[in-house]
């Protein structure tokens, strides 16, 4: 497929989901973390902006010279940026404005896409739209939590449930120990941060091919779990208790019954489905109240080819952290990983929110601890 066909088609996904918001809701941030929609359709667009069309298009005209700092997200290579937390106080400019700015770099996107054949600007296009995939992920679980943190529950759109998904698959695998190579060894896109293949060592282990249900986690709740400090990482019972936390987000319960918030409307929970919205605090719990555990990153890549993945983003019991020669690029675009590799735990997978096309099993996503409003879930190993 030539590049600027998938341009378009990345560039329309992002607009087509946006085509069930109503206007007031763009703009809304209720917390830090969650972005409004209208800075991400504005955010993907800098990208391309700042990245290629400033940098390698001497007839480019920037579009407004307000929105680098706008925009901005972190690349502190690029310039001041406004704070995470005041992105939604961004009422001008107008969301048909930003949709305006989205139209004027697409036409200049194509229009250069026409004339060069550099492959520096082409990986860079490439990076561009892998980048535009992640805030399509993001756009869903943000909304989510705008949506789901109104009074009213409103109903997104009554086909986005996203948690319905059950098990396809029961039993475990078992993995002989040995020497594994891990990483990234294909040639087509993947991240810095999935490069340097290394060989790791990994011992005896089993690992579960099913995700864990609700219904299981229900009975994890109802045996105490969140009232048992035995089960608890350390920061994860201060977590606990500092939010009285109770149950996964989105979970609310109504005279007597559990009910979850779904981009389809308030539901009630489905003890089949697989679990949804949990952190890392949690998923580690649930295994320790198991006697299980949750399997290292390098784990779980080893054992990827013997089970079905990609409806949740899978907590592995591994720190986020660079593998041996990393490196990483100069200027802003090394910030794009690389600069987080602290304080976080590594994901593998993908989820019902991700784009297509955008998973490998060696994917590293990587969150806090505490963080639960992207789709994640547990796999369990012993």
């Amino acid at each position: 497929m030539a590049l600027s066909i998938k341009y378009q088609q990345i560039r329309q996904q992002t607009v087509t989901f946006c085509k069930h918001l109503q206007p007031e809701d763009y703009t809304i941030q209720v917390v830090k973390f969650a972005s409004p929609a209208k800075w991400h359709l504005a955010h993907t667009t800098w990208f391309f902006e700042t990245f290629i069309l400033k940098n390698y298009n001497d007839n480019y005209k920037e579009f407004d010279a307000n929105f680098n700092f706008l925009f901005n997200s972190y690349y502190n290579n690029v310039g001041d940026r406004i704070l995470q937390a005041n992105r939604g106080n961004m009422s001008r400019p107008s969301t048909d404005e930003i949709f305006a700015y989205r139209k004027y770099v697409d036409e200049k996107m194509q229009n250069f896409l026409a004339v060069t054949n550099d492959k520096t600007i082409l990986d860079l296009v490439v990076l561009g739209l892998n980048h535009e995939q992640q805030h399509q992920e993001l756009l869903i679980t943000d909304v989510k939590y705008m949506l789901g943190h109104n009074p009213l529950f409103p109903v997104f759109h009554h086909d986005y449930n996203l948690v319905s998904a059950i098990n396809s698959e029961t039993d475990s695998v078992k993995i002989a120990e040995g020497v594994y190579k891990i990483g990234y060894q294909g040639t087509d896109f993947c991240y810095d941060n999935e490069l340097g293949v290394h060989k790791v060592y990994v011992p005896n282990f089993e690992i579960n091919k099913q995700l864990v249900t609700n219904g299981e986690y229900l009975e994890f709740m109802e045996a105490g779990g969140y009232s048992d400090f035995n089960l608890w990482l350390d920061d994860g019972w201060n977590w606990v208790n500092k939010n009285n936390i109770n149950a996964p987000m989105y979970w609310h319960k109504i005279k007597g019954e559990w009910h979850y918030y779904t981009l389809a409307g308030l539901q009630k929970v489905d003890r089949t489905a697989i679990l949804s919205h949990i952190n890392y605090y949690e998923a580690n719990a649930f295994a320790e109240w198991k006697g299980m555990r949750l399997p290292t990153e390098f784990e779980w890549e080893v054992a990827s080819q013997k089970f079905n993945w990609g409806k949740r983003w899978e907590w592995t019991n591994s720190a986020y952290l660079a593998y041996p020669n990393f490196e990483k690029e100069n200027g802003a675009v090394g910030e794009y990983n690389g600069k987080f590799m602290s304080n976080r735990m590594v994901l593998r997978g993908a989820s019902v929110a991700t784009s297509k096309n955008h998973s490998r099993n060696t994917y590293r996503n990587f969150f806090t601890p505490i963080e639960r409003w992207q789709f994640t879930g547990i796999r369990l190993t012993k």
